[in-house]
């Protein structure tokens, strides 16, 4: 999802935890990636409603959304290796590849200028930018199925990497191995809620950012983490429902609360 250079002045981030009253807070330490990893480490960011739900009105993340939000979803992305999302997600949010921001520089030396983003579709249906806008240096990254329409696989070759998976569904531990393989280490995904579940279920999920957003939708919004483990015929797994995290940090700006959960 490309975001704008042109957002107007950010409120001053307020620390919660575990300083209370710190307001000189430091993103990029705030939310650095665990030193020397040997593992992809997947972290995710969401944002949710007060009472819990996923999207607004609009059926989009982005009405939830605010500039210290948005400022903290830089960072991440400028923080990380990789930004993952689900084909359903990238289509409802408009994703395009990552752009450049100066603001990077000192956060990716030594690495491409953007992240790469990597996709996971049945169907291959993209976003055109996705596959056609993308750096040499960070392009696209799909996972599908030996399912998938031969045709459409020749197709998005012509422009992204494309890992093929056998069978009928692209597992968590697919994607995980072959951002491994990649060296692809600082994973961010942005959802959306079924492929947020399926990491969960398979124990595979670090950490989750969440904004907490001052609004009420009531119950007929989706919730962050939704459905099973997304393979076809597979049980609903209770550990989505059951995994424990612990508080590592909370900020706040403008009613919004930034926590960072780790497992």
């Amino acid at each position: 999802m490309t975001m704008s250079s042109n957002e107007p002045a950010h409120a001053p981030l307020r620390e919660l935890l575990p300083a209370p009253g710190a307001t000189d807070v430091d993103l990029a330490s705030v939310y650095a990636y665990p030193v020397g990893l040997d593992r992809p480490w997947v972290r995710a960011n969401m944002v949710a409603s007060a009472d819990g739900g996923a999207v607004g009105p609009s059926g989009r993340s982005r009405d939830l959304s605010s500039v210290p939000d948005r400022r903290i979803m830089g960072v991440l992305r400028g923080l990380s290796d990789v930004v993952l999302v689900g084909a359903a997600t990238a289509r409802a949010e408009g994703y395009g590849p990552v752009r450049s921001r100066r603001a990077w520089a000192h956060l990716r030396e030594g690495r491409p200028d953007t992240p790469r983003v990597a996709v996971v579709s049945r169907s291959l249906d993209l976003p055109e930018a996705l596959l056609t806008e993308a750096p040499q240096d960070a392009r696209t990254l799909v996972f599908t199925t030996s399912h998938a329409p031969p045709e459409r696989i020749a197709r998005v070759r012509e422009h992204a990497e494309v890992v093929v998976v056998e069978g009928r569904s692209v597992g968590p531990e697919h994607v995980v191995n072959g951002l491994a393989e990649r060296g692809l280490y600082r994973v961010l995904t942005e959802g959306g809620p079924h492929l947020l579940a399926e990491y969960v279920a398979a124990g595979l999920l670090d950490e989750l950012c969440l904004t907490v957003s001052p609004h009420l939708l009531g119950s007929g919004a989706p919730r962050i983490v939704a459905g099973g483990s997304g393979a076809p015929g597979a049980p609903e797994h209770a550990s989505v429902q059951n995994t424990p995290v612990r508080l590592a940090r909370l900020l706040e700006a403008d009613g919004h609360l930034f926590a960072r959960y780790l497992r």
